[in-house]
């Protein structure tokens, strides 16, 4: 038995050394051998320009990719969302763990909730997609708020709100509750109201593509439904052309499904159908396309991409090319 330590490459905020580790844990059952962590600062960690404007797709994963390539780490862990839609042919995603809450929250002051909210609130977020879906509901809503552009860590973000420069702000619930601070949450945004992005919630497992002893033990680790899931709202990413700093939401998940008389809840663990629901807007929230289809659970690779470009497809036609700027090109 090999019980020499894996290394296993992570960036160095609170909030990626707290989802490696819970990985390297999983890790060590899975093999039985040690784990150990290898910081790798990211371009995305050292620099202060706004994510839209350094190209936002794979601005923190490029140097962790960077190490697995170069043999100085055997593992590296992302968070979903952050992976450019095109894969490396030297590196494979070993596995992807059933995913935490898909949900954005928000953290306001004084306990409000998002409907709650005072005339004129500012919400600080830094992504395109969240001010399209929150300017677009309080638009549809009689809401009057004002988005604002931040970046940061939790820590920055949230000390926005405590030292009230912002009325609220808005982060990933999985992310929350992986660093321990889900209490201070004063509200869920439902996902009928804003749709997260592509991956959110779900982590990556990626070695490279050669280490084949290493990519069967890490399979034990992959969930196959939440796989299928990112896989379908990534392929509708990349079918829309747009990266990841795009306004794009999307979220496959069980359709709601009508209980039958004597039907309970443990009988619908049978999971047959999958729902993908997708939006584009520009940020103002003047223009949204949100359309969703529904289909068997893919149980291929490839049937769970087709979802995503059948979507793509029919959100193209409805105008979404026009409302995403700039295409990455």
């Amino acid at each position: 038995m090999n019980d020499k330590a894996l290394r296993l490459g992570t960036r160095r905020s609170k909030l990626a050394m707290a989802q490696s580790g819970q990985v390297a844990e999983a890790v060590r059952r899975v093999t039985g051998r040690p784990v150990e962590l290898v910081e790798i600062t990211t371009y995305g960690d050292v620099s202060r320009e706004a994510l839209a404007q350094i190209g936002g797709t794979g601005v923190f994963v490029t140097a962790l990719r960077d190490a697995l390539l170069r043999g100085e780490v055997d593992f590296a862990v992302h968070s979903l969302k952050d992976l450019p839609t095109t894969q490396p042919e030297d590196l494979v995603l070993a596995a992807v763990p059933e995913r935490e809450d898909p949900r954005d929250v928000i953290v306001a002051r004084d306990a409000l909730k998002f409907a709650d909210l005072p005339r004129g609130a500012r919400i600080g977020t830094g992504s395109p997609r969240r001010m399209a879906q929150l300017n677009a509901y309080a638009r549809g809503h009689g809401l009057d708020i004002e988005t604002v552009p931040i970046r940061g860590n939790v820590d920055t973000r949230i000390g926005y709100v405590r030292k009230g420069e912002l009325d609220a702000v808005v982060l990933a619930a999985a992310g929350l509750n992986r660093i321990g601070r889900s209490d201070e949450v004063t509200d869920f945004l439902s996902v009928d109201t804003v749709l997260p992005a592509p991956g959110q919630g779900a982590l990556a497992i990626e070695c490279a593509a050669g280490n084949a002893d290493l990519i069967a033990a890490l399979a034990e680790l992959d969930d196959p439904f939440t796989r299928a899931a990112v896989t379908a709202e990534r392929s509708l990413l990349a079918a829309l052309e747009a990266g990841c700093s795009a306004p794009v939401g999307a979220l496959a998940d069980l359709p709601p499904a009508p209980l039958e008389r004597g039907d309970t809840q443990a009988d619908r663990q049978i999971v047959k159908e999958m729902r993908l629901r997708g939006v584009v807007g520009t940020t103002d929230g003047t223009a949204l396309v949100q359309m969703s289809t529904t289909g068997p659970v893919p149980e291929t690779h490839d049937q769970a991409l087709a979802l995503g470009r059948e979507l793509a497809t029919e959100m193209l036609a409805a105008g979404a090319a026009g409302l995403m700027g700039e295409r990455a090109h």
